[in-house]
């Protein structure tokens, strides 16, 4: 399956989102190539944006949710 986007627009920020949630966790991630990452690395960040954005829905459904 390719790596499409639901919301071709959203692509820059969730790229963005991957740096971001990579320095926060740790994991050395960086433009270009990353085949020297593990795959438990990768799927760390994978995880953790999820969780991040699963996080971030339901801070908006209950009201709670404030945009930097």
């Amino acid at each position: 399956m390719a790596n499409k986007s639901v919301v071709p627009q959203a692509r820059e920020a969730l790229n963005q989102f991957k740096y971001e949630v990579a320095n926060e966790i740790g994991v050395p991630l960086k433009q270009g190539y990353n085949g020297d990452l593990t795959s438990a690395q990768n799927g760390y960040v994978g995880g953790y944006m999820v969780k991040k954005m699963i996080e971030r829905a339901e801070q908006e459904m209950s009201g709670g949710y404030t945009p930097k």
